[in-house]
């Protein structure tokens, strides 16, 4: 995927930003369990669409990084599967 048509995908997705070769997001919660929580979501959206972030978690914070691996970089299934993401994330 080319820098032009990365731009537009993030355009699509606020709160995600350029990270290297994927793009990434950083997730608060009230405390841990809503951490957790979250992450489990995640996994049931990243096994239904087989497409998995980078996951870190430290205490409330969730960072998912996205990218395809066997592409090297970023590919519209990038995209599809960080807008789930955010599909699964509570409302303010």
């Amino acid at each position: 995927m080319d820098d032009a048509a990365a731009a537009a995908g993030l355009a699509r997705l606020p709160g995600w930003a350029r990270a290297g070769r994927a793009i990434a997001r950083t997730y608060r919660f009230e405390d841990f369990r809503g951490a957790l929580a979250f992450v489990n979501r995640v996994g049931a959206v990243a096994e239904r669409q087989q497409h998995h972030p980078d996951i870190d978690i430290r205490y409330n914070e969730v960072t998912l990084s996205v990218w395809t691996h066997d592409a090297g970089g970023l590919t519209e299934r990038d995209f599809r599967l960080a807008a789930a993401i955010d599909a699964e994330r509570p409302r303010d």
